[in-house]
């Protein structure tokens, strides 16, 4: 299939990245339909003109004549809905998703899908601390990252035309990497810091810190504000990964502790050129 105007885009799970999904794609001319079970998200998207069409339970209608069905679910209803509502689409239908892990679902969902539709899987690589449809923005996508994460049963046509969603998203890099070098990277750059944000705000209980704080402890923690039934689903999904990951901190922060504790001025400097130097990199980007 194509990724043209006539094509008809269900998206089903319409929070903060579905939303902004369906935002970005309606103002570049898609036909959109989203299904998500909170009646006021479907509400909201109806009179902000989100979405053309909206629905709180699964209709037939709408998800056979998708073409392209974009899943921004938990992980585990993802599959849940997958085992329960596949028959309804129609042959040839691609499917994509925006699920922050990969081994643990690419397979099984893979393994499980009919043979005349395909599943390719991506990661938006962008987000807010607050969520719902009610706080969707399409130009949260701008300047951002997006992962395909093709495994070899996907076809180059598919992964080619999910590669041309992130583009027409705005997205500005755009790269392929397979389920578990997803999931390695994703327990570094992304579950890891959200463990650090948490551990630093719950590591001291002085209700004063907001009194105190400067720029560098919000900026640290601006991602603390985390949706804890989303976030713990996806670190135990990826908990090998995620704990190599957290090991591999604490080990460089013992040994930044201990180049304090000896009076290592010169030790610790060389950490910091080493941090600044490897932080330059983002900023060339």
């Amino acid at each position: 299939m194509k990724l043209e105007k006539d094509s008809r885009i269900l998206i089903v799970g319409l929070g903060l990245i579905g939303g902004s999904y369906a935002k970005a794609l309606k103002k570049q001319g898609f036909r959109v339909t989203a299904i998500d079970t909170r009646p006021e998200a479907i509400a909201y998207a109806l009179r902000e003109n989100i979405v053309d069409e909206g629905y709180t339970a699964v209709k037939e209608e709408a998800v056979r004549s998708a073409t392209l069905v974009v899943f921004a679910l938990y992980p585990k209803v993802f599959t849940a809905w997958i085992a329960d509502h596949q028959h309804l689409l129609a042959p040839g239908t691609l499917l994509t998703d925006v699920t922050g892990v990969k081994s643990c679902l690419v397979y099984e969902i893979q393994a499980m899908l009919r043979s005349d539709v395909e599943y390719i899987a991506a990661h938006p690589m962008a987000g807010r601390e607050v969520y719902g449809v009610e706080n969707s923005d399409e130009k949260i996508f701008c300047g951002a990252n997006y992962i395909v994460v093709p495994t070899e049963k996907n076809t180059e046509e598919a992964i080619a035309l999910c590669e041309r969603l992130g583009k027409t998203l705005g997205f500005a890099r755009i790269s392929r990497l397979t389920p578990e070098e997803h999931d390695e990277m994703i327990g570094f750059v992304s579950q890891l810091t959200h463990v650090i944000a948490v551990t630093l705000m719950t590591c001291c209980d002085n209700t004063h810190l907001v009194d105190y704080t400067g720029d560098s402890f919000r900026d640290l923690t601006r991602i603390a504000r985390i949706n804890d039934g989303m976030w713990s689903e996806l670190f135990l999904l990826n908990r090998p990964a995620l704990l190599r990951q957290m090991d591999l901190f604490l080990g460089e922060f013992a040994r930044f502790r201990e180049l304090l504790d000896r009076g290592d001025e010169e030790g610790m400097r060389e950490k910091m050129r080493l941090s600044s130097a490897r932080r330059a990199l983002f900023d060339k980007k």
